[in-house]
């Protein structure tokens, strides 16, 4: 895993912003905001680094997203592996990309940049949200998916809090959560020219409610399009080194 981009939610409209991008670069990691930290009055900066026109490097991960990571000598931690899905050989880039970083103290999360596997195909991980909205059948209907069960995509058009949302759902049509929001513009323009595979990858019922359902969509892009590739992920950064 080479990068991440970090999604930040303006709580005041719930709306979500692509506000930054880390990479993994010979030597350490990078940071540099990108254009969609400008989209919210309400966001500042994150962290130490408050010049949003700076790139910003360090030879350990910052402690912004380190902090993100739980602790490899907690005895919980093989286990939360497995709810991941990664080894015990997974970096930590690995482990944020998968987790989505998200703590209950901030309104942050991290979502990685695909490139294409040897096949041209995108391979995308990520945890159904909202399963805490979702009523009793439709929580049964959760806890009974197995891995390698196809799910859908199907849009949800009339949702109050993001017009670009999509509801996952059972081949039966049940709706088993929601795609991650900050996913759903790019997802949604995809699907409108190409087919998404989206399959269970891991149930994970002695989980915490996040980390319960684990997808994973195939899908390989249409001609011409480019996939987190809007005026929100480019960046705004020069160069300049952290202290």
């Amino acid at each position: 895993m080479k990068a991440l981009y970090i999604a930040w939610q303006d709580s005041k409209i719930r709306s979500w912003h692509t506000v930054g991008r880390l990479s993994r670069e010979q030597g350490g990691y990078r940071f540099n905001y990108t254009r969609g930290a400008l989209e919210s009055p309400r966001f500042q900066y994150l962290g130490r680094m408050q010049d949003k026109s700076k790139v910003y490097r360090s030879e350990t991960l910052f402690p912004l997203f380190a902090n993100r990571l739980l602790d490899e000598s907690r005895p919980e931690y093989p286990e939360y592996l497995g709810w991941l899905g990664v080894d015990q050989a997974a970096d930590k880039m690995e482990v944020l990309a998968r987790s989505g970083g998200q703590r209950g103290t901030d309104r942050l999360c991290v979502y990685p940049e695909v490139d294409p596997n040897e096949r041209g195909e995108m391979i995308l991980y990520f945890f159904s949200h909202g399963l805490r909205h979702l009523n009793g059948p439709e929580q049964d209907a959760v806890r009974q998916l197995k891995p390698g069960v196809r799910l859908q995509m199907k849009r949800d058009d009339n949702n109050a809090y993001d017009c670009y949302a999509l509801q996952l759902t059972t081949g039966e049509m049940v709706r088993v959560g929601f795609c991650p929001r900050y996913l759903n513009q790019d997802l949604r323009s995809i699907q409108d020219q190409t087919s998404i595979q989206l399959t269970v990858e891991k149930s994970n019922l002695d989980a915490p409610l996040y980390f319960q359902l684990l997808c994973k969509a195939v899908f390989t892009l249409p001609r011409e399009f480019k996939i987190f590739k809007t005026e929100a992920h480019q960046s705004l950064a020069q160069e300049a080194l952290v202290a």
